[in-house]
């Protein structure tokens, strides 16, 4: 496999719903335990994405082989197909990433504590495989945006807050509590995402035996679901403002809102994945991206 099929199936440009939380996690502890760790916070970043990879290569040979067993024609338009890639080499691919994540997340595990093992592991590595594997793998279910959300949002948040401040901070339901609702905004963006893609795709999952939540509630009520996921993100910001887990300057990534908003509206006046669909894409770098930089200002001027 060349370097260049690796990148297409592993879809690099994804990663970044991975490296957002990361990023706030590790301004969320510079903040509030005055603590940074550069060589743990790069040692989780790339625990976070090359996992992160791993996790897109098994969608993409999952994908493949169900495609290519039903001699679907569509088969052929995927990246295992028209790069004629062999389904063996996929594997491999995705083994060795996924060991490799594994092998610096635990030796982090070591470094730290059995904590975030619990966090790290259970909260974002495990969900992550049981999203795809299994008989009835959770990307199957009505409750894949909630577990994706846990995993992406809250998982990788809180590991990196605890990879930074392990020595210095505690879990108990007042904190806890804090990093849950600091987590929200990363997480919610994950949620729209993959509530907007399973609208987009309802058709075709329920061909794939792939009964998604707009399958259970029907589109009408996903999409309301899906404009109150955004309402939520920007109420965890203000407030995380008002707790003091967020420097008041965050409160500026609040203007952002009217731009969501409106990308909001033109993907629930008309659900499509080639047009409408990269609102979402866009809703999850608008609204992550002003928080880190006005995190990063708000904890460096103390505002």
């Amino acid at each position: 496999m060349t370097l260049k099929q690796y990148i297409l199936l592993a879809q690099v440009e994804t990663t970044t719903t991975s490296i957002f939380p990361a990023l706030i996690g590790i301004l969320y502890a510079w903040y509030n335990y005055d603590i940074f760790r550069l060589g743990f916070s790069i040692l989780g970043l790339l625990t976070v994405v090359i996992f992160h990879l791993a996790v897109n290569i098994r969608d993409n040979y999952l994908d493949y082989y169900i495609a290519d067993n039903k001699n679907a024609d569509h088969a052929q338009d995927m990246t295992v197909g028209k790069e004629n890639i062999p389904l063996k080499n996929v594997r491999i691919a995705y083994y060795i990433s996924g060991a490799v994540a594994l092998v610096i997340g635990l030796y982090l595990v070591f470094q730290t504590s059995i904590i975030l093992l619990v966090i790290g592991f259970i909260g974002g590595m495990l969900i992550g495989v049981l999203y795809t594997a299994g008989p009835r793998p959770i990307s199957s279910t009505p409750t894949g945006e909630f577990f994706i959300g846990v995993s992406m949002g809250f998982g990788i948040f809180a590991s990196m807050v605890y990879v930074n401040a392990f020595d210095v901070m505690t879990f108990d339901l007042v904190t806890t509590g804090q990093l849950i609702v600091a987590s929200i905004p990363t997480s919610i963006t994950v949620m729209a995402i993959l509530l907007a893609n399973n609208i987009c795709d309802l058709e075709e999952d329920i061909e794939d035996n792939r009964f998604t939540l707009p399958y259970h509630i029907g589109v009408d009520k996903a999409l309301v679901v899906f404009k109150w996921f955004y309402y939520a993100a920007y109420t965890a910001v203000i407030l995380s403002v008002v707790f003091g887990t967020f420097p008041r300057l965050v409160n500026l990534s609040l203007l952002t809102f009217p731009y969501v908003l409106k990308n909001i509206r033109i993907f629930t006046n008309h659900q499509d994945k080639q047009t409408t669909f990269m609102t979402t894409i866009i809703n999850s770098a608008v609204i992550p991206v002003p928080i880190i930089i006005t995190l990063f200002l708000g904890a460096w001027l103390n505002v």
